[in-house]
């Protein structure tokens, strides 16, 4: 599943939210962000681990630190205040980082048109360094995985990382 998005309602908040065509205001946009976390952890997330299924969720609660803490430079404990109510204090098990070359991503960035991937190099900047500082701290959760190489071999690094955190 994916945030934001993930469910009918918040598949809309995510049109709305990546669309080039609207200037956010940021904390407008952690809030719609938020709102789509709550409905996406509610109507998707929370049911399947009730269910006992396994959930993979391509990003959660740290893209939001990164991109609207340290991105935005919005205030870190309301962003975190407003998350946890957002998830219940739902937290994932295990986070994977990609890590790209230095440069990498910035250039794969360029070639899409979402309204952040659109922001400013000194915005991802930020939004990395947020990423590096949140992998430092969650050491035991967050797994970094080297994205260098080819797809295939990225996919067999994820693999592993995730087949041994199942078996825990």
């Amino acid at each position: 599943t994916r945030e934001p998005g993930g469910s009918l309602f918040c598949e809309h908040l995510r049109k709305l939210l990546l669309d080039p065509d609207h200037k956010v205001f940021p904390l407008a946009e952690l809030m719609l962000y938020e709102a789509s976390r709550a409905g996406h952890t509610a109507e998707v997330i929370r049911p399947a681990l009730e269910k006992g299924k396994v959930v993979i969720c391509e990003r959660y609660s740290d893209a939001t630190v990164a991109y609207q803490g340290y991105g935005r430079g919005l205030n870190m404990k309301d962003l975190r205040l407003i998350d946890r109510v957002a998830t219940g204090g739902l937290k994932p098990d295990v986070t994977l980082y990609m890590k790209f070359p230095s440069g990498n991503s910035l250039r794969r960035i360029k070639r899409k048109k979402d309204r952040l991937e659109l922001e400013k190099a000194s915005f991802h900047k930020r939004v990395e360094e947020g990423y590096r500082h949140i992998c430092e701290r969650n050491k035991k959760r967050v797994k970094v995985v080297d994205a260098a190489g080819t797809q295939k071999q990225v996919h067999e690094r994820i693999l592993r990382i995730v087949e041994k955190c199942l078996k825990k």
